[in-house]
């Protein structure tokens, strides 16, 4: 697993020589764009607008644009004096909370953290007393030039580090549009919607969900270097319309369609404590 990050973790007086792993890949098919002509790769040169002609990376210089057209121009030294200013090796651990205190909206990236070379017993130490806690780490971290706010938890064995965004990168819920002022619910729709999402519920099983669209596009590409030109997909199941004027024909027709489920699934259930007894 590649090492993004090399460091340590301090909280108190307490330093663990630490590695950062990112923790997730994207799975994402990138697709090139071709000349429809010759099918060859377009590429992407940077130009210029009012010289037109095409830049090379030593004629780029950096800049800030403050308004419209005007700019702060940031010389390449002074943003490497800043940057070696505050390039802190550290994931500095600055107050331990619950982890249910923080709404999901803040998560950004997840790191695995690995002890470094002679870190094991402190790495040790802190994870179990994270896990004990039932406590999480708020940390800050540089990363690439850019500070980050974090939390440091536990993930079975292991330490994380999840990237987190400030507070004021977190857009304001009352700038979204046509949000309603105050709930207006029907009851009997409420309960209906309660109970489908009783039926609904189960245990959370992350291996039951899987990216379709990324397997029939492979699907697709597979096909078409075999020499097949078409793929033909599961047909999806005609799902009921939901909308304001017949909410609660949709919300019915939905109970309807989860009970069947649920019934075989508790038979199924009960068969097989029934066969365990017996054993």
């Amino acid at each position: 697993m590649h090492t993004v990050w090399k460091g340590s973790i301090q909280f108190g007086l307490v330093h663990i020589p630490i590695k950062l792993h990112t923790a997730v890949e994207n799975k994402d098919i990138k697709l090139r764009q071709l000349h429809k002509k010759c099918h060859t790769p377009i590429s992407y040169q940077k130009t210029c607008s009012h010289c037109e002609e095409t830049v090379e990376k030593d004629d780029i210089i950096k800049a800030y644009e403050y308004a419209k057209d005007q700019f702060v121009v940031l010389e390449e030294e002074e943003l490497k004096q800043l940057k070696k200013d505050n390039e802190d090796k550290a994931v500095q651990i600055l107050d331990f909370v619950q982890l249910a205190e923080i709404d999901p909206i803040y998560f950004d990236r997840s790191y695995f953290l690995a002890p470094g070379e002679g870190g094991a017993k402190a790495y040790a130490l802190l994870q179990k007393a994270l896990s004990d806690s039932d406590k999480i780490g708020v940390a800050k971290i540089i990363i690439r030039s850019k500070e980050h706010l974090a939390i440091v938890r536990t993930y079975k064995q292991a330490l994380m580090m999840e990237t987190i965004y400030f507070p004021d990168e977190v857009r304001n819920v009352q700038d979204v549009p046509s949000l309603p002022e105050e709930p207006n619910v029907d009851e009997k729709e409420l309960k209906t919607a309660l109970l489908l999402v009783d039926q609904l519920t189960t245990e959370f099983d992350a291996d039951k969900y899987t990216d379709e669209y990324r397997k029939d596009l492979l699907e697709l590409i597979e096909n078409k270097k075999n020499g097949e030109e078409t793929v033909t997909t599961s047909p999806k199941t005609d799902e009921p319309a939901a909308n304001n004027t017949d909410l609660m024909s949709a919300l019915e027709a939905s109970l309807e369609r989860t009970k069947p489920k649920r019934k075989k699934a508790a038979a199924k259930k009960k068969r097989g404590s029934t066969a365990k007894k017996n054993a």
